[in-house]
């Protein structure tokens, strides 16, 4: 008898570890992910407001407010990518400590931002501040033809619910218990080419909730069932035109990733 149960434990010990190492099972999570776990980690969220998306007040400021990371906040604060950096490394930009009216209204605050340079290795930076980018969605390329793919793609992110799930530009989503990945995949990272082969793959997703490859395997179809939030049909909500204008974003995003976030 004990001879057995420790065979049936084996077996599902061996069973486990199969499923964890399967293929489309492991995790690759985005940049964008790893800097919004860093950003909850260090505290980011407790004063530029949940996911940053609007801070707390800041007594004696002139602007009153902590900024977020939304609405376009970040223009105003930083010029490029390299900006953005500055802001988590050093607390401030080169240009805005040299502006003696920026350093006086930032002395009136009560808060100010910390630096996080020695606290956060080079890549945790980085990371974080791919976060901040993706979410304020304003770091577009100055080229025309780009734009409009991004805007399109973007506008339509958003107007179907996409980003609710997959995150901000769709570059990565919160913890998705029981599902493939443990969370919602983004669609610039690893984890795409394994779920999404071509394009019309990607149409099944969005058109039937599931491809046919993943409701043929016994195992996907157990992970797609037990995720807590699950890929909607949407069937003939989208257009063709919709589908279209979804793959050439991520194309664009998967193609060049520094672009889609650099003016």
């Amino acid at each position: 008898m004990k001879l057995l149960l420790a065979f049936a434990l084996l077996w599902i010990l061996a069973l486990s570890l199969w499923i964890g190492a399967w293929g489309p099972r492991a995790p690759h999570p985005t940049a964008v992910q790893r800097g919004a776990a860093i950003a909850e980690r260090t505290g980011c969220f407790a004063c530029h407001g949940p996911g940053g998306t609007g801070g707390v007040g800041n007594a004696g400021h002139p602007d009153k407010d902590v900024p977020g990371f939304t609405k376009g906040t970040p223009m105003m604060y930083a010029d490029s990518p390299a900006d953005v950096r500055a802001w988590i490394k050093d607390g401030i930009t080169p240009k805005k400590k040299a502006s003696t009216s920026y350093m006086a209204k930032r002395k009136k605050g009560a808060l100010h931002m910390p630096d996080f340079g020695d606290r956060l290795s080079a890549r945790e930076i980085d990371d974080t501040a791919a976060y901040v980018r993706a979410v304020s969605g304003e770091f577009l390329p100055a080229d025309s033809s780009l734009d409009s793919t991004l805007t399109r793609g973007i506008d339509l992110g958003k107007a179907l619910g996409c980003t609710s799930c997959h995150g901000a530009m769709g570059a990565g989503g919160p913890a998705n218990p029981g599902s493939l990945k443990g969370y919602v995949p983004g669609w610039n990272g690893a984890d795409f080419p394994e779920l999404v082969r071509d394009s019309s793959e990607f149409r099944a997703w969005v058109q039937e909730g599931t491809p046919a490859r993943f409701k043929q395997n016994a195992l996907a179809t157990y992970f797609l069932r037990g995720a807590h939030t699950r890929m909607p049909a949407y069937h003939d909500r989208v257009s063709d035109q919709d589908l279209k204008d979804l793959w050439a974003f991520i194309r664009v995003m998967r193609e060049s990733p520094e672009t889609v976030w650099a003016r």
